[in-house]
């Protein structure tokens, strides 16, 4: 089935190919030879990712071969697929280009051809590994130029030259400098630089979810989710943005380009949107914000998640789960933004259909929610079940209960008429909800199977996805045959099709990684270039002057840098960038102003902040495809797309002094519950607020009511904190009873002073989340990676465990244990919710009394 890409005009599929895929289009022999050597590529990860090495005992690979084999392909086609200028030919590969091809292949190869040789002289390269060293450099940033951009290479350009020129630059910045032969060894043939976390995470990881999302949309996944949001909101008021909007979402979930998600969902949603009466400039910039906010959309996240378990040093599940929410609200945010606006321009439906009373509709919603829950819960306790009793059998039941899925869908499927390839534009037909789903319950499965294996069954995000491609492969080649063979009818050359589709999908995937392959090792001379001089430090104290202590002005100051850093790099590059140099930062002086930021909430606000160069004037990739598409002036489009995405902005500075958004130190059900109610109440709040607009026209009294009511809901904290603190000072020796006492994942706070590596005396506050509950606060420590040692009367920090929550969090061996903070007896800020809740639906109410009386029609 052809992808949504090859639906778009030939002008938007060579936009998509130049930033994503390569924009050269050979024939004959060269395409052939450019087309084997990306379906190897992918054959290669698909193998890689699965358990068979294991099994078989064959083509095992460490981690250092694995990466030195992505790059090598990645290399070769970098300068295949990307002409070096834009008059470069496109429809051949010149001579200079196949041989950069083949010794950027060998350069990026060279770690696993003479691992052996490299493991016996560790930091003593020979001149065979300076030239290979000195060439790989070179070629690596002429294919970043070349398939990344520009900005990419000349940051990496600028890491470099800072390590060579350290000892002649002023004193803030200076440092003794590495010696060539130190730079090129520590770049290229170890893994501090070039072949390090980044690549090793795209090697082992990102390649198979960018496969999934390649082969899931060349299946026809795309287009059943396009079409079931059609089918869903299409007929409503401001419909196609608000469709828009949700298959952006769905489709953001597994896939790794905004640029790709605005082209393959623009195409449709922008003329419908214009002809709503948008406008080409609005129509563009909720395309944009749309697809832009897919990469903060778990559990793909433009493939930073699987990043952020290394940085962060979490179970993948963990990032899920704090990201979720955050994500959810933004969509929140402007899906009730497209709606207002419908409202303020009194836009009626484009595609209306029969009407239904309002409890019809409620009712058929309702049962059809209902019956979705109550099938994901059967199946959840009958796995269960199964795996409970079955023992070795249970692969086996589980995979017939699949089988028997798979087959009900499609029978489902037979019995509905084949969805459309595209919608049209021109005559939008409306199409019925529940019909739709039934159409294509069948490309569920495989995202069923990828959300069971890491949520449920807890496996490595690499083996889960390969178990979701592998069911995805089945799908492709047996869906049109099965489909068929239950409708009674033959449709020629079914198998062949979907064998082609599969190979497809696989060239797709390859030729959508080559970008990122490229990015993330270009990253890793950024990530060396900080370990090999200490630039980190020097961040943080450069970062506190300007900031003078102040929490706030810190923050400012590093969104601002990360929206910089952001700017015209790729959402996996861009996120190892900023959580390398500004993360660390953000952690340190938090610390030391008294403020206890998570990790986890530190690395999504830099990485929250690095996309929002996606959507930034001059640079914002994704805002020039949409302008492309509305025909309307880019920069007014990248304007009206940051009005919209203040929703998103304010995000990272809510969790940073309210962690519950991120769903930290939440406790039960009941719990969840209320922050999830109260956070999505204060977000469509905020939303009406940027539009100045509730049910009508906002009188400034009431912006100041609503203004007062997100600041309630969304960080009760604040006047509750004014009214009694949330933590007590206790002596240092009762750490451990306090330890104790914490419930599960409970959050334990210490406030710790000492000496740092520069000679200055400094206090700050760190906290470490603890395990489960137990009857040794001592053990519960340990677990997280941190020993205490008691000093008479004091404590000191004993051993901090490398890798460790504790490490990560800020703590320092050697220094003193100040006091520990003990949360108090301080009623619930939960309870300033409620105020925050009677605002809200007082301007509601208020609103409604001022449209009956002026005769308006309500919203």
């Amino acid at each position: 089935m052809a992808t949504d890409i090859e639906k778009a005009p030939e002008a938007l599929q060579q936009l998509v190919a130049d930033t994503d895929t390569g924009g050269r289009k050979p024939s004959g022999a060269t395409a052939r030879v450019i087309f084997t050597l990306a379906l190897a590529w992918a054959l290669f990860q698909y193998w890689y990712a699965s358990p068979l090495p294991f099994a078989l005992g064959f083509g095992i690979l460490n981690d250092t071969e694995a990466r030195a084999i992505h790059l090598a392909f990645s290399l070769a086609l970098a300068f295949l697929a990307w002409p070096a200028f834009k008059s470069s030919p496109r429809r051949r590969v010149p001579a200079l280009d196949w041989v950069l091809a083949i010794v950027g292949a060998f350069a990026g190869a060279y770690l696993m051809l003479f691992y052996r040789e490299l493991a016996t002289r560790p930091g003593q390269p020979t001149g065979m590994d300076i030239v290979v060293a000195t060439t790989g450099l070179l070629l690596l940033l002429e294919a970043t130029r070349r398939a990344v951009g520009w900005p990419m290479a000349a940051l990496a350009l600028c890491f470099l030259a800072y390590c060579y020129f350290g000892p002649y630059l002023p004193e803030v910045l200076s440092h003794k400098g590495a010696s060539l032969n130190r730079l090129l060894s520590h770049m290229w043939l170890t893994t501090e630089g070039v072949y390090g976390i980044a690549l090793g995470v795209s090697a082992s990881t990102i390649f198979v979810y960018v496969l999934f999302g390649a082969l899931l949309d060349r299946a026809g996944g795309g287009n059943y989710m396009m079409q079931v949001s059609f089918a869903a909101l299409g007929h409503m008021r401001g419909g196609p943005a608000k469709v828009a909007v949700v298959s952006s979402a769905l489709n953001g979930m597994i896939s790794g380009s905004s640029v790709s998600n605005v082209v393959s969902g623009g195409i449709f949603t922008i003329p419908l949107m214009k002809k709503a009466g948008y406008g080409g400039v609005k129509a563009g910039a909720i395309e944009t914000m749309s697809s832009v906010n897919g990469q903060i959309m778990p559990p793909v996240m433009g493939a930073a998640a699987f990043l952020m378990v290394e940085y962060v040093g979490i179970p993948y599940s963990d990032v899920v789960k704090h990201a979720f929410l955050p994500a959810s609200l933004s969509y929140l945010g402007l899906l009730y933004i497209v709606h207002l606006e419908a409202l303020k321009m009194g836009m009626q439906p484009v595609a209306a259909r029969v009407a239904r009373t309002w409890r019809d509709r409620v009712l058929r919603n309702l049962i059809g929610v209902t019956g979705s829950i109550v099938v994901v819960g059967v199946l959840y306790y009958l796995l269960q079940f199964f795996k409970s009793t079955l023992g070795a059998a249970a692969p086996w039941a589980v995979g017939g209960t699949l089988l028997a899925m798979y087959l009900y869908a499609l029978r489902e499927a037979a019995r509905c008429p084949d969805l459309p390839e595209d919608i049209d534009v021109n005559n939008p037909r409306p199409l019925q909800t529940w019909p739709t789903v039934r159409a294509g319950l069948h490309y569920i499965i495989p995202i069923g199977v990828l959300i069971w294996c890491l949520m449920v069954e807890e496996m490595s995000p690499a083996l889960s996805a390969f178990w979701a491609v592998t069911a995805l492969i089945v799908l492709m080649l047996t869906q049109r045959p099965l489909i068929d063979f239950f409708r009674g009818v033959k449709t020629p050359g079914a198998w062949r099709q979907g064998a082609d589709s599969v190979v497809q999908g696989f060239n797709d995937g390859a030729r959508n990684m080559i970008g990122i392959g490229v990015a993330t090792a270009t990253a890793g001379i950024i990530v060396g270039a900080i370990t090999l001089t200490g630039l980190g430090l020097r961040m943080t104290e450069f970062v506190e002057f300007v900031s003078h202590g102040n929490v706030m002005l810190m923050l400012l100051f590093i969104a601002f840098v990360c929206l910089v850093l952001g700017m015209g790099v790729p959402t996996t590059a861009n996120y190892v960038l900023v959580a390398t140099l500004m993360a660390p930062v953000a952690v340190e002086l938090g610390a030391q102003a008294g403020l206890v930021i998570p990790l986890i909430a530190v690395h999504l606000f830099v990485f929250y902040y690095g996309i929002m160069g996606d959507i930034t004037p001059p640079v914002g990739l994704a805002t020039f495809a949409a302008s492309a598409i509305s025909g309307e002036d880019s920069i007014a489009t990248g304007i009206q797309g940051a009005l919209y995405a203040l929703r998103t902005v304010i995000l990272p500075f809510i969790w940073i002094f309210n962690p519950q958004l991120l769903l930290i130190d939440v406790h039960g059900w009941g719990e969840l519950i209320l922050v999830v109610t109260a956070c999505s109440v204060a977000m469509l709040v905020f939303a009406a607020l940027t539009m100045n607009w509730f049910r009508i026209k906002l009188k400034w009294w009431e912006f100041a009511l609503l203004t007062l009511s997100v600041v309630m809901l969304f960080r009760p904290g604040f006047f509750m904190d004014r009214i009694a603190p949330e933590y007590r000072s206790a002596p240092a020796t009762q750490v451990y009873d306090v330890a104790k006492d914490l419930p599960d994942a409970g959050t334990l706070v210490l406030q710790i002073k000492g000496t740092t590596l520069e000679g200055e005396d400094v206090e700050k506050t760190v906290s470490v989340q603890l395990g489960d509950k137990g009857p040794d606060g001592r053990k519960r420590l340990s677990d997280a990676g941190l020993s205490l040692v008691p000093l008479g009367s004091d404590m000191q920090v004993g051993t901090v465990k490398f890798g460790s929550q504790a490490k990560r969090s800020g703590f320092e061996p050697g220094w003193d244990v100040s006091h520990v903070q003990v949360p108090t007896d301080r009623p619930t800020k939960y309870w300033f919710f409620l105020p925050g809740f009677l605002l809200a639906a007082l301007v509601w109410w208020l609103q409604g009394r001022r449209m009956r009386r002026e005769g308006l029609a309500h919203a």
